[in-house]
Order: structure tokens, then sequence, then C-alpha cells
């Protein structure tokens, strides 16, 4: 078989993707070679980027450092100009993003996006009653409510609650579908110290008693060092550094391109 052939053979792909991900490997998502290109615009540049099994994993990098394009190549969100994903022993990389979210892939964008006009419980069920019925949805809400941190609040309308408390909702509603890989978004941006520490809390908390395997995108380096087993820097649409927090920051390159603030202008 030809090198293109076996590029262009689901069955190699599948390989692949058993290799990278499968039963007899921690690894739960690996990127192979991703590329994004808006017009001549590369995002995404040649991206190879592992989580493992309920592995606690940060983004950092400066504005336009393609974090949030990465995030949306794997949710299906958009669609790679080049590269494969591999998921749980299978080639993700041409599934729709409902049958991503089926096979445990879960994401919070940046800005909450609860029912402001529903109760925290009913915001809870609409993710959850595409899933599960009887006492195993009634089990799912009332766990996500618990983990959200936001038991005694499940006949307040979201529109009471306060920004913090909407942003830990909607990580209970994303917790909900029971997934092994959730994404979040900046998940603290504009948030109070208090918050902040209620959202790693509860982020943590799912991490270890979930077992959830977590990709956070997030500026604040206080917040990461709070949450991170490992961070991945990404510059210009390409993996920069990885390791943890404490090498990141004192890395002085690093330090030029991230904590100096230099950008590319991607998204």
């Amino acid at each position: 078989m030809s090198a293109d052939d076996a590029v262009s053979d689901p069955a190699v792909r599948q390989n692949a993707a058993q290799l990278a991900t499968g039963d007899r490997t921690d690894t739960l998502l690996q990127t192979d070679d991703l590329v994004k290109q808006f017009g001549g615009f590369t995002a995404a540049d040649s991206v190879d980027f592992a989580v493992e099994e309920g592995e606690l994993r940060c983004l950092i990098g400066p504005n336009g450092a393609g974090k949030s394009t990465l995030l949306k190549l794997v949710t299906g969100a958009l669609e790679p100009t080049d590269g494969r994903i591999y998921y749980d022993g299978t080639d993700i990389t041409d599934l729709a993003p409902h049958e991503r979210v089926a096979r445990g892939i879960s994401m919070k964008f940046q800005v909450p996006s609860v029912y402001s006009d529903l109760s925290v419980r009913e915001n809870v069920r609409l993710p959850v009653q595409r899933f599960a019925t009887g006492d195993e949805r009634a089990r799912r809400i009332e766990a996500a409510i618990d983990a959200a941190g936001l038991a005694g609040y499940e006949d307040v309308p979201a529109s009471a609650l306060s920004h913090g408390q909407q942003q830990q909702l909607e990580i209970g509603m994303a917790a909900a579908l029971d997934p092994d890989l959730l994404l979040l978004d900046e998940p603290v941006a504009g948030l109070s110290v208090e918050e902040r520490d209620g959202i790693a809390e509860r982020i943590t908390r799912l991490s270890e008693e979930a077992g959830i395997a977590f990709v956070v995108i997030e500026h604040d380096t206080d917040f990461v060092g709070r949450i991170a087993d490992e961070v991945t820097v990404l510059h210009q649409g390409e993996v920069f550094r990885e390791g943890p927090i404490e090498a990141i920051e004192s890395d002085p390159a690093v330090q030029r391109i991230y904590l100096g603030g230099e950008g590319d202008g991607a998204a």
C-alpha cells in the first residue's frame, strides 16, 4: 500500500487512532499534525497535542495564539485543513459535533450560555434530557447541581445568579453529560478572586472525583498554577512549550511571547 493509500484508508486511520489513544495507552486525546487555515492565514500550524486520561491540562499563550481554534477543532465546531484528531481509540476527525459529545467530549465556551428565565434545575435538565430518562436523569441533574456548588439554588432563576455562579452552572451543565474530556474556554474571565477560587475548586473536584480530563484555556497564571497538572503554551498556532507551570513561568522565551504580551492577531 502506498503512503497516499494509507492516508485515505479508514482502517489505517483507525489503527493509527488505536495506537495513539487506544486501550494500550493512557492517552485520551491526540492531534496529529493538525492544521487550520483561514484563507492565507494559518491559525493552527501542524499541532501535535495530547491529553492523558484524567489529566488537568491548561492552554496558555498570547492573544491570537490559536488556543480557541484548537478547542473548536477538537469539538468539531471547525473542520481542519489537514491532520487528524484521535480520541479514545477512534479517529474522530470527520465526526459531527454531536457525535463527539456522544463519545464523551463536552465544552464550555467563554461567555455563559445559560437560559436566564429558567431555573438552575431547568438549565441542567436541558443537556441531560437528550441522554437520560427517569431516575438516571434525576441523578445526573442533582449531581451536576452539586458539582457546580449550587445546591440550594435549584429553583432560582439563572438571571438571579452572579456571573461567577452562572459560570459554575454552565460547568455543571457540561459535566452533567458525564464526559471523559471537558474543554473550558477562559472560565474565570472577569470573576472576583473568591469566584475564581470557587471555579478552581469545582474543576479540581470534578477531575479528582469524576475522573474527567480537562483542557482549560486561561490567561490567569495564578489560576493555572492552582489547577494544572501540565501546561501547553501556544504561539502563532504552534506548540511552543509544554511542562509544569513553574518551568513555564521561568522560561525566558515564554516570558517574552506570553508574559510580555506578544500577539499574532489570530483567533
